[in-house]
């Protein structure tokens, strides 16, 4: 099977115990760059109820999305030797992914998130356990699509660099989650260098921009997506949130609006996830930019309505309902 794959996903697998919180209040913060989520210290702050969901976590969302839209999706990742490890493979595998290799640890515990769930969005508090990372022989996968690693990961990320650069065949779709970002580009150049596609959101563009030396205080959209592509990737895409998002491919820059959600997000966990997923399985699938610009809001649109990131993940002759249903002003538009 390893020769055969069509997307190896790599990061670390989490459970997301869901909190919906009732009583909270958002209070904008002087000197953050974000508002605060705030309630009653030292007292007993009520909540609405709990949902737990195992199997989850940037890489292994789009390790489910690539599942549900046909292709042959196997998982690259470390679990602690628990039950909660237990209810992480079983998971996986009832989304269809091999999870071949994914690692037991003893004396570890896999990854326990909490997420602080107010109105559609959501604080989540995080720990990484600190694995022995190793990349095992995946075979020659058509595509890996790397995320959200721990801290300690930056030998992996360099292995992970080694096994392409033999392998050129394969292609690399990267989504910098927030430890990698932490690490900073020099650290992880290798990797930008080899990305055929690569994935952040305009405040996360700006941040790696900066990191890498590159002042961003006038840049627009079309700087901020040429800027990234100088450092490695081949085909860049920025996300906006609500506002859409764009794509920079061959001197070509593209627009797509959002998809309009048929009701208010009831969670917005696992948008990002979606969409940058999705548009990779389309390139996989053979589809071409501007295609596959249309069908990531789709599934980010139908994640929102659902707890969790994964729940909403849509297959492919949904995705394709939905495009025919899709308003006369839902297309791909290109920036001159």
């Amino acid at each position: 099977m390893k020769n055969n794959l069509d997307f190896v996903a790599i990061g670390d697998v989490t459970t997301d115990a869901f909190i919906k919180l009732k009583d909270a209040k958002v209070l904008e913060s002087e000197g953050k760059d974000k508002p605060m989520l705030c309630f009653s210290f030292a007292d007993k702050v009520p909540y609405e109820f709990v949902e737990v969901v195992p199997g989850v976590g940037n890489s292994a969302n789009a390790a489910v999305a690539a599942t549900r839209l046909g292709l042959d999706a196997a998982f690259v990742s470390n679990i602690g030797d628990d039950r909660n490890g237990e209810d992480v493979l079983k998971a996986l595998k009832d989304n269809g992914i091999s999870t071949e290799f994914v690692k037991t640890h003893k004396s570890k515990s896999t990854n326990y998130h909490y997420v602080l769930w107010y109105k559609a969005d959501r604080t989540i508090l995080v720990k990484h356990t600190e694995f022995d990372y190793s990349l095992p022989d995946i075979g020659s996968p058509k595509w890996i699509y790397l995320s959200s690693l721990a801290e300690n990961s930056l030998p992996f990320h360099q292995q992970i660099a080694a096994y392409i650069k033999e392998r050129p065949e394969i292609k690399l779709a990267f989504q910098p989650g927030t430890f990698q970002m932490s690490l900073g580009y020099d650290k992880l150049k290798g990797i930008y260098e080899l990305s055929e596609l690569f994935f952040c959101n305009v405040q996360e563009a700006q941040r790696i921009l900066k990191d890498a030396g590159r002042d961003t205080s006038k840049a627009e959209i079309k700087d901020l997506l040429k800027m990234v592509q100088e450092l490695g990737p081949k085909i860049v895409v920025i996300t906006d949130g609500p506002d859409g998002a764009y794509a920079y491919d061959k001197d070509e820059y593209w627009y797509m609006p959002a998809y309009p959600d048929p009701k208010p997000p009831i969670d917005r966990t696992g948008a990002g996830d979606s969409f940058s997923s999705t548009f990779t399985a389309a390139i996989a699938l053979g589809k071409s930019v501007p295609e596959a610009l249309a069908m990531g809001p789709i599934n980010s649109m139908s994640v929102v309505q659902e707890i969790g990131a994964q729940k909403g993940l849509l297959t492919l002759p949904k995705i394709e309902e939905y495009l025919r249903q899709a308003p006369g002003d839902y297309k791909p538009r290109r920036i001159n």
